[in-house]
């Protein structure tokens, strides 16, 4: 299971501000950008000031704006003749750079264990790049879980409203991330053996 399953619910609801923003002439690729423009400003503003751990709060309303804009960029794209190659490297490449951009400054809240964020963010990257390698052996992209972008977004954003209200850090931040870390690296071995397995079912 994966709150990914949740997705053509989300676009539905956001289908008619798609269409209206199609209909005033904005592109998929610059709400790509958007989101990950929006992604970086906060996650450098939360870096810059460590010792203001209200800031956290931005993170999981990014998180949340990210995703509906990640969502509006993929229906705009598809329903309204924007796919293109540029859009499809910018979604991917994207996603990755606004996790590292949002996830990274964690690790600087005094009460969180800093190598452990780091590691969530390389397991985030593999998660993805094992989702888009399947395509590279004639699978498709995948998004198994259990800890998918969507996941990752509602867990980590989770953690930085605890944080933001003033739940002290320490031990349960620890646990919490390292199973985090855990269900990253299951995700990655997931994804490889569903894409193999696909592969092997096509031959």
């Amino acid at each position: 299971m994966t709150i990914y399953k949740l997705k053509p619910a989300f676009q539905n609801l956001l289908r008619p501000l798609c269409r209206s923003l199609a209909a005033i002439g904005v592109t998929a690729n610059q709400v790509t950008l958007a989101a990950m423009a929006l992604s970086i400003a906060v996650g450098a503003l939360v870096a810059l000031y460590p010792d203001r751990p209200r800031l956290l709060l931005l993170v999981p309303l990014t998180l949340f704006l990210r995703m509906a804009l990640n969502a509006i960029d993929g229906m705009l794209a598809r329903e309204h003749g924007m796919e293109s190659p540029l859009g499809a490297m910018l979604n991917e490449l994207g996603d990755v750079i606004s996790d590292a951009a949002l996830y990274l400054p964690l690790a600087l809240h005094p009460g969180v264990y800093g190598p452990l964020v780091i590691l969530i963010v390389v397991g985030a990257g593999l998660t993805e790049l094992a989702g888009v390698v399947a395509t590279q052996i004639g699978a498709g992209r995948r998004y198994d879980g259990p800890m998918g972008k969507s996941d990752r977004a509602f867990v980590m954003g989770a953690t930085a409203l605890a944080l933001g209200v003033g739940e002290p850090g320490g031990r349960w931040v620890t646990i919490w991330l390292g199973g985090i870390l855990l269900l990253t690296a299951l995700t990655v071995r997931n994804r490889v053996r569903a894409a193999l397995a696909e592969r092997a079912e096509s031959s």
